[in-house]
């Protein structure tokens, strides 16, 4: 059955396109969901007449595509997990959590589904995970897991002993305080 599509479907082409796919899934899926119509002598002829506009659009996209790309490329992001013995993660790191890191770092909404994870990532180091940003544009970041429980060194300031003896000796002091007006009402 031959259908053109309206919005790009992955694996199938983009929009404008003119595919032969199997009758039921232009009618359970492409033409239900809004993604094609079918292609009759009228829709063809209005495809002709929309072709300048799709082209226009297609290259606004790439151009998009090719700036995001630009912005991610190389990029290495930092997630903190919970890690077990011998640095094996409970559980794994997801695209979720991808897309969430990319958010909270770049300011830039990805969503999960166009996220590639070659590897399932269960273990603390680098890994490497793919974004599809649009057809064949891909983006290649790296993706760093530490422990979150890692101790984080900081150094203390020297004052601090000394406020907390003070605090420890304020509280000595209320104590007694407490116990000599306790003693004094009996």
């Amino acid at each position: 059955m031959k259908v053109i599509l309206l919005k790009e479907v992955k694996g199938k082409g983009g929009e404008g396109d003119v595919i032969d796919v199997a009758r039921g899934f232009a009618n359970n899926y492409l033409l239900p969901q809004g993604f094609a119509v079918l292609a009759t002598k009228g829709n063809l002829k209005q495809l002709e007449e929309r072709r300048k506009n799709i082209a226009k659009r297609e290259e606004v996209r790439i151009a998009d595509a090719n700036a995001l790309k630009a912005a991610l490329e190389g990029e290495k992001l930092t997630i903190a997990a919970k890690v077990g013995d011998e640095g094996v993660l409970f559980g794994s790191i997801t695209a979720t959590m991808i897309a969430d890191a990319i958010k909270a770092a770049k300011d830039i909404e990805i969503d999960r589904r166009r996220i590639d994870i070659p590897t399932a990532i269960k273990t603390v180091g680098e890994h490497t995970a793919l974004i599809s940003l649009y057809r064949e544009i891909r983006a290649e970041i790296t993706v760093d897991v530490i422990d979150q429980s890692a101790p984080v060194v900081e150094e203390a300031p020297a004052e601090e002993p000394a406020a907390e003896e003070a605090a420890e000796e304020a509280v000595e002091e209320a104590a007694a305080e407490e116990a000599a007006e306790a003693t004094e009402a009996e």
